[in-house]
């Protein structure tokens, strides 16, 4: 029989429970997956704690990779045999299991040379990276980002494609050791903002003009450092709020600093369309095949240990990807 870790209600990690699950034959639309390697995302930390609402019991993760194992009635882009990977939103939730159903739609086949464990360490990391280098800003060699959560999955990989375009990355860490591996993997200059005020210094890094980017995935406790950290007319990118939600504020704010842009994307909007998220998946495994952009797995959990790995997650214990291993 079939595990997974699920829900029955909202709080802490101590609410997930891995139980026996029946998966049954797919419906129209569906496929029966074995799981080889699931994602752990801090967007699944939303889901637990309620901040994403959904009916519950529930299921828990939005991305893995397996084979596929059996189609229903009108599957024709994926067959049994197939490797394949996912990532998505409510449409996948239900991710932490060993074998389930799944819409095939947002199933992507896997190149030979990418592994099932690499696949579910990077899919959502990875088309997020691609979609904010290649969808979000037209970039130009010689540009500079600021990026929040270096060390972080989406981090390691942001830092690698952006110095592939030619640009001058400026990281934040919470620690020391965080700072070297965001230096292994590109960035130009750490900022740990545990001893050091990141306007200020990203300022002196520019020699006072700002940068013209800003990725931020904590949320609340850099929003302002990470305004002020901009060129005039530059772009801050809201990708995440791992601190908490940004409070309310006066759009005039933007104008004070310099007439700045302002943006809160999300990925299912970048790959909603098949064809375009073909495009950003295609580039995403031609440079992680090359070599290009390494994926670090750096955390591996059984699908039992799920709170710990929820714990680990929250308390920034975790660098590069973490997965767990079916």
């Amino acid at each position: 029989m079939a595990k997974a870790v699920r829900f029955h209600e909202t709080g802490g990690p101590d609410v997930l429970r891995y139980e026996h699950v029946e998966v049954g034959k797919p419906g129209p639309g569906q496929v029966r997956l074995r799981h080889e390697a699931v994602g752990l995302n801090f967007a699944d930390t939303y889901f637990r704690s309620g901040l994403y609402p959904v009916p519950l019991p529930a299921g828990m993760g939005v991305e893995g990779a397996g084979v596929v194992e059996a189609v229903g009635d009108g599957v024709t882009h994926v067959d049994v045999g197939d490797r394949v990977t996912y990532t998505g939103f409510i449409n996948t939730l239900g991710a932490y299991s060993t074998e389930r159903l799944v819409p095939a739609a947002p199933l992507i086949r896997l190149p030979d040379d990418i592994a099932c464990e690499t696949a579910a360490a990077m899919t959502m990391r990875g088309l997020t990276a691609s979609y904010l280098m290649r969808r979000i800003y037209d970039f130009k060699p010689g540009q500079s980002i600021l990026l929040h959560a270096a060390a972080g999955g989406v981090g390691l990989i942001v830092s690698q494609w952006a110095k592939l375009l030619g640009l001058t990355v400026i990281g934040t860490v919470s620690s020391d050791a965080k700072a070297a591996v965001a230096r292994e993997h590109g960035c130009d200059h750490v900022i740990n903002y545990s001893h050091a005020d990141v306007a200020t210094r990203a300022l002196e890094l520019t020699e006072g003009v700002g940068v013209d980017v800003v990725f931020d995935s904590v949320g609340k406790d850099t929003f302002e450092a990470s305004l002020n950290s901009l060129r005039r007319r530059g772009l801050m990118v809201c990708v995440g709020t791992a601190s908490g939600p940004i409070p309310p504020f006066n759009p005039q704010v933007l104008a004070m600093k310099g007439s700045l842009y302002l943006t809160r994307p999300a990925l299912a909007d970048y790959i909603a369309d098949p064809a375009e998220k073909a495009e950003l998946a295609s580039e995403l495994f031609s440079h992680v095949a090359a070599g290009r952009i390494r994926i670090d797995i750096n955390q591996r959990y059984a699908l039992e240990d799920a709170a710990q790995a929820h714990r680990d997650l929250e308390s920034r214990k975790t660098t590069g990807s973490s997965v767990f291993v079916i």
